[in-house]
């Protein structure tokens, strides 16, 4: 975000509804494919002032076909509408199937690119080494981890639950809530 020319659009990550962080996707192919990483969700307060504590998720995803090699990439996820929303807060659901995803547009010119992304329900970002670029998610699923939850607050919570009651965040979530109030808050 400190890169104008390189970061989320600010309007974007303003008028998403939530955003997914899943730091160390790693995909690896040779003739079949898998895509696997953990990482987190959080929404807008019902204030929509702030960020809710986090729930934790899974992407999950295999592909087949003439490919070789490996690969780990951050990805961002910021999901756009109520749609949206719901479809994240779901048990599990696939990524350019139950819903629509688009590839994010970077840098300060993306605010005319953004006309066409409106009807998108999540808009997708990577970023290796520094550089944030569109994603292609197309196929991979994205599942709530209970278990995480669990490790997480001590107690059994889907996401849903989380996002709804907006339990106090842990400690080791502070800094991502933190980060996410500095570049977005809606104060």
């Amino acid at each position: 975000m400190s890169s104008p020319d390189q970061a989320i659009p600010q309007d974007l990550l303003d008028r998403a509804q939530c955003a997914v962080i899943v730091p160390g996707v790693k995909k690896a192919a040779f003739i079949v494919g898998a895509r696997y990483g953990k990482g987190y969700l959080t929404c807008r307060k019902k204030s929509n002032v702030g960020w809710t504590a986090p729930g934790t998720v899974r992407i999950e995803g295999g592909s087949f076909g003439f490919q070789i090699g490996a690969s780990e990439t951050d990805v961002i996820l910021l999901v756009m509408n109520q749609q949206g929303v719901d479809r994240l807060l779901s048990s599990q659901f696939t990524l350019g199937g139950a819903a629509e995803v688009a590839a994010g547009p970077v840098g300060r010119s993306a605010k005319a690119q953004t006309d066409a992304l409106l009807t998108a329900q999540i808009l997708s970002w990577s970023r290796s080494r520094g550089v944030f670029a569109g994603v292609s998610l197309q196929g991979a699923t994205l599942r709530q981890d209970v278990s995480d939850n669990r490790e997480l607050y001590g107690r059994t919570l889907e996401n849903r639950e989380i996002i709804e009651q907006d339990p106090p965040p842990p400690k080791s979530a502070r800094k991502l809530i933190e980060t996410l109030n500095r570049y977005s808050s809606r104060k």
